[in-house]
């Protein structure tokens, strides 16, 4: 058994560490350490030693094997060894990242008392320690810990159970950007809002995460989802827990909230005080969302579109990377945030459409806005770990660039007439603080460090007294150089020097023949002070040069004491203006958001839709903008773009359903994305893919394409197909659009045929929504004649000579075919498996037999693999006889001749 299995099986749990055993037998470090953890259980506490973070017995164990380091030993404890492992200060952010992203929560423990005191109290006196800091997913502000381009969410859900329906609401936080948000929520769509969100952490009541009719929902999201006590969600003491924090005696101010919401933001604020300890995020005022203000989209529909993370969890080929132009972390935010919350109000929609549309005409201006957008650094984090006090210079130098960097913005865009929203940014820019500009620019250097302790981060001229003991610092040598001249002009002893000894410090030393001059003073007027007579010479000091050498010997400390309060001042000065810092940020996001979108549109041939209230679907020339990047990537050809119209009939009142045919590799589920893409597009506020398109605000989107299980729940791909169908009968209304593909084709044909035929009699005459509904049941296409707003169309192919040509065109009518076969040899299946299948086909499509399968039985696949077996090699025999025919000996050498015979033996043997 190795060392590390030892410790795996033996090192103490924290109920064993917290027993009154434990802590009698400890020292009195362990016993420091062991109160503290039991404090924290469920955190791995990284205790504070030196220049390390060390973590003992159960702790130690587990983080050795996340982070692959050395686990060591430190004494014994109750008879055992105690585990321990250790990271440096100076890389515990690289750590913690690794920690954090495989789902661990970390109490950092820090000395909170000065060693010298400890000193005071004894010799084994131990430094006091104390947890300074909770570090979890949704809680983190390190630049290292975060990415740029994606938000930090903490969100809270609270349930207040009335006589009615359960009150359910949502509270989210980033505390490195600010933001704080609250909607209203049901049972029903809890995990799609959720997900439109995608929280790093959600915090839920113990009583609810155990409800049975909500596991599901937790079960979903894994580790996401944290158990908290129910008292940090109590409705009761809520409103007051928010006053509190916001220091206002009132709410009236912010809005109006229901119960729940007070409740999941009180629980929110609650969660980051536990986490925070003493320290306070700069919050923005909680800002509600109403849930028919966005599009809903439905977990599985999130899924299979592939916004934000590809089916296989990648980045890569999802519509964000796709359509991502924009050139700062807080553009990059937003452009997520709207993507996975599209409006649903024209008029907002359209604000947003008409800054890419004001940038799109002024090519010159909007290309000079990127480069000066490109300067401008993450001032809303920046800003965060300043008021966390976990900022540094740099962070002082961000802010200070930022409002550098947006006056430039604000240059460009003040000489034009501007839409609403670029207005409005405009405003915003123009509020932020000049005085803190030229404060901070006047105050820090040009080179600044990472760490505030290390100082040199205020430059030259900015405080009189610091450049004097800087100069005592870094010049001493020169300073005493010139203190010696003078001493030696006064005497008139040019051998006098001055000296420095660990005893005696800074003295002066002239030779026993030249003392006189120092010596032969008035007396009490002695201005050279006699400190130590040797066997030739003679030592001396003077008041200026021990107060020289104090202040020399205090420089380095002095400095830095006047540094770090000039930094304590800067701080102040920033996060007094935090709330226009942020309008500052947001506006510049806004600005980079609509730039990138127009440089987007420039590009790919992207047109402004048409948004409005009715229930209009009208694509002409539409692309899907994921598959069109790539094969121009692939340089395997345009894209072919395709028309769909899905707008209500002259006259009528909703709007139309058609029914897709055509065959596999056909490109029909690349069209129903397409479509669902575009439409997300349009009401995120941007161009689309197409050559025009006429789009009447959709309430609910819906997408079940492709195939999946979910075996955990002992859900079949069928079941799982079902259980999404329902979902989308049940919930889809007249404005909704509906994507659905191939369903019933996970059951025996004719059940699947007859819940296709159902479905869409449904999506028809109960949802009366907009869809497109693909299938290979051919038999469908007969429903056009009875349900006025249902049409046929078709994915077109072409064969020639035996091959079949997808052409990838949508056009009106159905397929007779689904040309499987080919797709099939296509695939690389063995001849004689493709032939035999086409015999199948023909003799399950004759419609004079009866029973063509009581004959398919009798018609025995090895017998048929036996006769195309003795066919082929009676066609090899006749291709040899064919090519013996071709030979002439008389025009062949021997050589010729010789190889001729081998290469029909050969042929023949093949065959």
């Amino acid at each position: 058994m190795t060392q590390f299995e030892r410790f795996s099986i033996d090192a103490l749990s924290t109920a064993e560490l917290a027993s009154a055993e434990s802590r009698a037998s400890a020292t009195p470090m362990m016993e420091q350490y062991i109160e503290i953890k039991a404090n924290n259980p469920d955190s791995l506490l990284f205790y504070r030693m030196g220049d390390f973070y060390e973590l003992f017995f159960e702790d130690a164990v587990e983080a050795s094997r996340a982070l692959g380091i050395t686990l060591t030993r430190r004494g014994q404890h109750m008879g055992q060894d105690i585990p321990m492992c250790g990271v440096p200060i100076h890389a515990a952010d690289d750590y913690l990242q690794k920690l954090i992203s495989l789902g661990f929560r970390v109490a950092v423990c820090e000395q909170v008392e000065d060693p010298a005191e400890a000193k005071k109290r004894g010799s084994k006196s131990v430094v006091k320690r104390d947890v300074v800091r909770l570090v979890t997913p949704g809680t983190l502000t390190e630049e290292k810990l975060l990415s740029p381009s994606e938000s930090n969410y903490l969100m809270a859900v609270a349930r207040i159970r009335g006589s009615s329906e359960p009150q359910l609401a949502l509270a989210w936080i980033d505390i490195s950007t600010g933001v704080f948000r609250l909607a209203e929520t049901d049972q029903g769509r809890l995990l799609a809002d959720v997900l439109r969100i995608e929280p790093r952490e959600l915090i839920v009541p113990d009583t609810m995460f155990h409800d049975a009719d909500l596991k599901p929902v937790f079960d979903m999201l894994g580790k996401v989802a944290v158990p908290q006590p129910g008292v940090l969600f109590d409705s009761a003491s809520a409103e007051g827990r928010i006053t509190r924090y916001f220091s206002v005696g009132t709410l009236d101010g912010f809005g109006s909230f229901s119960r729940a919401e007070l409740a999941a933001a009180a629980a929110a604020i609650a969660y980051v005080e536990k986490t925070q300890i003493s320290e306070r995020p700069p919050l923005g005022i909680p800002e509600r969302e109403s849930a028919a203000s966005t599009l809903f989209i439905d977990p599985a529909t999130r899924g299979n579109l592939e916004l934000t993370r590809t089916l296989s969890g990648d980045r890569e080929g999802t519509l964000l990377k796709a359509i991502d132009r924009t050139v700062t972390g807080g553009g990059a935010r937003l452009l997520a945030e709207r993507l996975m919350s599209p409006l649903t109000d024209p008029l907002r929609i359209n604000r947003r459409l008409d800054s890419i549309s004001f940038l799109l005409d002024e090519p010159l201006l909007c290309s000079d806005l990127r480069a000066a957008l490109k300067h401008v650094p993450d001032m809303p984090r920046a800003l965060s770990r300043l008021a966390l006090d976990r900022g540094g210079p740099r962070d002082l130098g961000a802010i200070l660039r930022g409002l550098g960097a947006s006056r430039a913005v604000a240059a460009f865009l003040e000489k034009a007439m501007l839409p609403e929203e670029l207005g409005e940014a405009l405003a915003d820019l123009k509020a932020l603080p000049a005085d803190l500009e030229a404060m901070l620019g006047g105050l820090l250097a040009d080179e600044l460090p990472l760490l505030k302790r290390d100082g040199g981060f205020l430059r030259d001229g900015a405080d009189a007294e610091l450049d004097e003991v800087r100069a005592l610092r870094d010049q001493s040598r020169r300073v005493i150089a010139g203190l010696q001249l003078q001493y030696a002009e006064e005497t008139g002893v040019r051998s006098l020097k001055i000296k420095h000894n660990n005893v005696l410090g800074y003295f002066i030393e002239v030779t026993v023949g030249n003392a006189g001059p120092m010596t032969d003073t008035p007396e009490g007027k002695a201005r050279f002070i006699h400190r130590q007579t040797m066997a030739n010479a003679m030592r001396f000091t003077t008041t200026e040069l021990a107060d020289l050498e104090s202040r020399i010997a205090n420089a380095a400390d002095r400095a830095l004491s006047i540094e770090l309060a000039a930094f304590a001042r800067m701080v102040e000065a920033v996060t007094g203006q935090a709330e226009a810092i942020k309008k500052g940020a947001r506006a510049i996001a806004s600005i980079d958001v609509a730039a990138g979108l127009a440089c987007l549109a420039e590009e790919w041939g992207y047109h402004r839709p048409v948004v409005d209230g009715s229930r209009m679907f009208a694509i002409v020339g539409g692309r899907h903008p994921v598959v069109e990047q790539a094969l121009r990537r692939q340089s395997e050809g345009p894209f072919i773009a395709n028309d769909c119209d899905l707008s209500p009939a002259e006259g009528g009142e909703f709007g139309a359903l058609w029914l897709l045919t055509g065959p596999n590799m056909g490109g029909k589920s690349t069209f129903l994305r397409q479509n669902a893409l575009i439409a997300i597009l349009a009401q995120m506020g941007s161009f689309v893919p197409a050559a025009s398109a006429h789009i009447g605000v959709v309430d609910r989107l819906f997408s079940r394409v492709g195939a999946s299980d979910d075996l955990a729940r002992g859900r079949s791909t069928f079941m799982v197909e079902m259980v999404e169908t329902a979902a989308i009968l049940n919930q889809a209304t007249d404005r909704s659009l509906v994507i659905l593909d191939e369903i019933g084709r996970g059951t025996a044909t004719f059940d699947g045929l007859s819940i296709a035929w159902a479905a869409v009699e449904h999506l028809h005459e109960g949802n009366r929504c907009r869809g497109l509904f693909a299938t290979h049941f051919h038999e469908l296409t007969v429903l056009s004649e009875k349900l006025a707003r249902l049409s046929n169309a078709t994915m077109r192919v072409k064969e020639w000579d035996g091959e079949v040509i997808f052409l990838h065109e949508v056009g009106p009518g159905a397929a007779d075919r689904s040309y499987g076969i080919q797709v099939a040899r296509l695939a690389g299946l063995p001849a004689s498996v493709v032939a035999r299948a086409r015999d199948v086909l023909t003799m399950l499509e004759d419609s004079d037999r009866k029973n063509p399968a009581s004959q398919l039985i009798d018609d025995l696949p090895l017998f048929q693999v036996a006769v195309r077996r003795e066919e082929q090699r009676k066609s090899g025999s006749s291709a040899v006889e064919e090519r013996l025919k071709a030979i002439n000996p008389d025009d062949m050498t021997p050589r010729e001749a010789l190889e001729a015979l081998y290469a029909l033996k050969k042929q023949l043997s093949a065959n």
